[in-house]
């Protein structure tokens, strides 16, 4: 068989090679290049692809080489109609060294672009007995027939041709599903929010991202802690390894332990086979402790022991494992007062709070709701049906209600309405909410001083719903001691 000697070629089929591996590289890159190698290699003049369109059941023409390609794009060759077209017809291949006396030669092609063709070698383009069109190499530049060696070569590289249309089209379907997971990923990780308390946290948060400091991201249950711990790891130099979450308060001491640093074979009943821990896992990436505040304390201290030695032992292992894992942490408690009450280690706690990063509730960006809601409504829209419409005053509603659940329950209550709701719009009845607050209103012409007092009143009063009557919890919301809260509570008459 002849050599691929040629280093221009050799050159060309290696980035072919690379090109192929590529999941993005277009089809007709990939063709344009074997169509041009395999001409090459053979010496050929030029060469042509041929697709057969299933509805009128003729070839044509995809691609060329020469200036004629241009010209050749207007013709149509009917399957069965000439040597393309008999390839095409029977699925074999034709090689043909006296065109010009062979009978099944389609003259008015050549004639049309003003070509002189003395030898063809057509093969056709299959997969799995499918016939996709053919592929044809015109004469050769020495003057001589093709050979059976140059046979050989033209027919492995028309067999290349075919297979790339089919894993080409996988690639594209491969793509169109990556985007789709890439924009749900986005989606589901997204911050929205333009208010100037988001924009501080999402500046800290990026601030802090170079470091391996341990951050501990406090704030109440479903103000987005885990968004920002996703924040800090796209943006740390872990991008690119492991982020692994883990919710402490979910499982009991004995499995959380497992779970952490796994466990050997035979290290209890029921440990049948290895497994790596969450540690070793997020090794070189991000390990996210939610709830760190539910920890037990003896899991506490063995916490701590492995972020002090980074390193640890499987449970019923001997061997010790040395990881490199970045560690945020997240609770809604005040781990400060349960450290005064003995509830949590005070060493853990120095340990995980090298830097705190305090999300706002979202009573206390209150601008950014009507842009979470347009968010929302179209993340949670139904399939093949575009997003539901806000009726006029919803977004007025939906801002005066205090959400003691946060971002968690106003996406949760969009999410309900749109499945609920019937119609293509969202309006005040979609949002039954039990404990709704008004948005607070003065009328023009009212005394500063009254203003002042109906806005105190309604708005303390909104802050003590949202902590079910807590005074001491209220208190700590609106920054003052509480005996302060409970004279203002008695000027102003609240109930």
């Amino acid at each position: 068989m002849k050599q691929i000697d040629n280093q221009a070629n050799i050159l060309t089929l290696r980035k072919i090679s690379s090109l192929f591996a590529e999941t993005y590289t277009g089809l007709d890159t990939l063709l344009n290049l074997v169509l041009t190698v395999a001409t090459d290699l053979v010496g050929g003049k030029n060469a042509s692809l041929l697709l057969l369109d299933e509805t009128t059941n003729n070839l044509q023409f995809y691609q060329a080489s020469g200036k004629q390609q241009g010209e050749l794009k207007q013709f149509e060759i009917p399957a069965g109609l000439g040597i393309a077209g008999t390839v095409a017809s029977t699925g074999e291949a034709i090689i043909s060294n006296d065109v010009q006396n062979d009978h099944r030669w389609l003259r008015a092609v050549s004639d049309a672009v003003k070509i002189t063709v003395n030898c063809i070698a057509c093969f056709p383009l299959k997969v799995e007995d499918k016939l996709l069109g053919v592929v044809q190499f015109l004469d050769k530049n020495n003057g001589e027939p093709f050979t059976e060696d140059d046979t050989e070569i033209l027919k492995r590289f028309s067999e290349m041709m075919a297979q790339f249309f089919v894993v080409t089209r996988s690639k594209d379907e491969l793509g169109r599903e990556f985007d789709r997971l890439k924009e749900k990923y986005l989606q589901q990780y997204t911050i929205v929010g333009e208010s100037d308390a988001v924009r501080r946290c999402i500046q800290q948060a990026e601030k802090v991202a170079n470091s391996k400091a341990a951050i501990l991201i406090t704030g109440e249950s479903g103000t987005g802690k885990e968004l920002f711990a996703h924040l800090i790891h796209e943006r740390s130099p872990r991008q690119n390894g492991p982020f692994i979450s883990v919710s402490c308060g979910a499982l009991p001491a004995s499995i959380l332990e497992r779970e952490l640093f796994g466990h050997e074979k035979g290290a209890f009943t029921g440990a049948d086979t290895r497994k790596i821990g969450l540690f070793e896992a997020a090794d070189k990436g991000t390990l996210f402790l939610d709830e760190i505040g539910e920890m037990p304390l003896d899991m506490q201290v063995k916490l701590l022991r492995v972020i002090q030695e980074e390193s640890f032992m499987r449970l019923g292992g001997t061997t010790t494992i040395k990881v490199d894992v970045r560690i945020i942490s997240a609770t809604h408690q005040d781990l400060e007062k349960w450290v005064r009450e003995g509830k949590f280690r005070q060493d853990l706690f120095y340990r995980i709070n090298v830097i705190n990063l305090k999300l706002p509730a979202l009573r206390e960006r209150s601008e950014d709701i009507a842009d979470l809601v347009k968010f929302f409504v179209k993340k949670h829209a139904i399939d093949n049906h575009p997003p539901k419409k806000l009726a006029k005053g919803l977004l007025t509603h939906l801002t005066g209600y205090s959400w003691p659940g946060n971002i968690r329950q106003l996406e949760n209550s969009i999410e309900r309405a749109i499945v609920l709701s019937e119609g293509d719009e969202l309006d005040k009845d979609s949002f039954p909410f039990e404990d709704y607050q008004p948005p607070i209103e003065v009328n023009v012409g009212a005394t500063l001083k009254d203003a002042n007092d109906a806005f105190r009143k309604t708005f303390i009063k909104n802050t003590l719903k949202s902590t079910g009557g807590n005074r001491t919890q209220a208190a700590k919301i609106l920054d003052v001691q509480r005996s302060y809260l409970s004279r203002l509570i008695k000027e102003l008459e609240i109930d």
